[in-house]
């Protein structure tokens, strides 16, 4: 595909970089280059050349608007896929890039793109966790950076081959001149962006709804489903959640519903008693996940010995401390899953071993209480 030299403002076509072709980049970026934008993809490259060959297919026929009885196929003369970032920039100047990374993957990638600051555009960050934003912004400048989430969830059979598994959308902060013409240009390629005011808001709401049945589904190797299903298990879900709202609350951050997601519901849910919030939240979570496992579980028993862990219950942590919250549940999950990722502990150690998580638990918030009370007798 031969791109021109400059986006068309006149027509509201964008000239777009794209990290990646997994799920959410296919997705965004090919939805995007279905609807007429010039998209670049930068891949690994293993897999550019068989991309070029097949180009990428997107299964969106659940979204009934787009009216399709079948996937729908991106052909390789209608975007660019390149293997370095040096060689992708050479189709700019770009309007905007699209960042949807592991967050355990985004500093090992900022150093990449840090030789190439002067020429990259601002990154619209769809990346989980509430730390991937400020990194971009150090490494790069706060203008560099546009906070964004995605709520749709997409499904990845293979690179450049994904699955419209639920329509929801995706949320653009307001503050930066390119987030209004954003998200006028994912709306028009079906994508249901909105703008948000507060980005941390924003962010720390779509985390809050990460976290449920994340890790404890990893570390005891059991669904979603088998997780609410038992009540102390359950217990400690919304324990684990109403740690995060506190530390939300002392940053003065409010929960806000997202595209297609009532997160403030799944708030107020903490707050009714056990008996009457468990049928409910028991039911979201097997409509959100069913059998599937989370991507906790996903990445733990894949061996790589990564985990997003670190950057969503431990950013709870981190946080919690400077807020001087206290965070028992999220620290234990945190702690106990990374150590499972680096194999310092087997993966049998806790697996379908509801009772020893619980007790550690308990160790830990035993602790945390004795320290208290020598604190207030000096």
């Amino acid at each position: 595909m031969a791109l021109s030299n400059s986006s068309d403002p006149l027509n509201g076509r964008l000239k777009i970089l794209t990290f990646g072709a997994g799920a959410i980049g296919t997705y965004i970026g090919g939805s995007l280059a279905l609807a007429g934008h010039q998209v670049v993809f930068v891949e690994q490259p293993t897999v550019v050349q068989e991309l070029r060959e097949r180009g990428l297919r997107l299964d969106l026929t659940l979204d009934k608007r787009l009216k399709l009885r079948d996937a729908s196929r991106v052909d390789s003369s209608a975007f660019v896929i390149v293997s370095t970032l040096e060689e992708a920039l050479r189709y700019g100047p770009f309007d905007v890039a699209l960042f949807a990374l592991k967050s355990y993957d985004t500093l090992a990638a900022l150093e990449g793109i840090k030789p190439f600051a002067d020429k990259m555009p601002p990154i619209l960050c769809l990346s989980n966790g509430v730390d991937n934003e400020p990194a971009i912004a150090e490494a790069l400048g706060r203008e560099k950076v546009i906070y964004g989430t995605v709520t749709s969830a997409i499904g990845r059979r293979a690179a450049g081959d994904i699955v419209l598994e639920k329509v929801r959308g995706i949320g653009v902060a307001k503050g930066h001149a390119l987030s209004e013409k954003l998200v006028a240009a994912l709306n028009e390629a079906y994508l249901n962006a909105q703008l948000f005011d507060n980005a941390a808001s924003m962010k720390w709401s779509k985390m809050l709804t990460n976290l449920i049945a994340n890790p404890t589904s990893a570390i005891l190797d059991m669904t979603a489903r088998e997780v609410f299903a038992n009540k102390d298990l359950y217990k400690l879900e919304i324990d684990m959640l109403r740690e995060c709202l506190a530390v939300m609350e002392a940053q003065k951050f409010e929960v806000v519903d997202l595209p297609g997601t009532l997160v403030r519901a799944l708030a107020y849910a903490t707050t009714l008693p056990l008996w009457l919030s468990r049928p409910l939240l028991s039911r979201a979570a097997g409509a959100g996940r069913g059998a599937k496992m989370p991507s906790f579980h996903i990445d733990l028993y894949s061996g790589r010995g990564k985990s997003e862990v670190e950057y969503l219950h431990g950013a709870v942590v981190r946080a919690g401390e400077k807020c001087s919250v206290p965070t028992p549940v999220n620290k234990v999950l945190t702690e106990t899953l990374v150590a499972l990722t680096r194999k310092e502990i087997p993966l049998e150690e806790f697996a379908h071993q509801s009772e020893k998580l619980l007790s550690e638990v308990r160790r830990q918030s035993d602790l945390r209480q004795n320290a208290n009370k020598d604190e207030r007798k000096d």
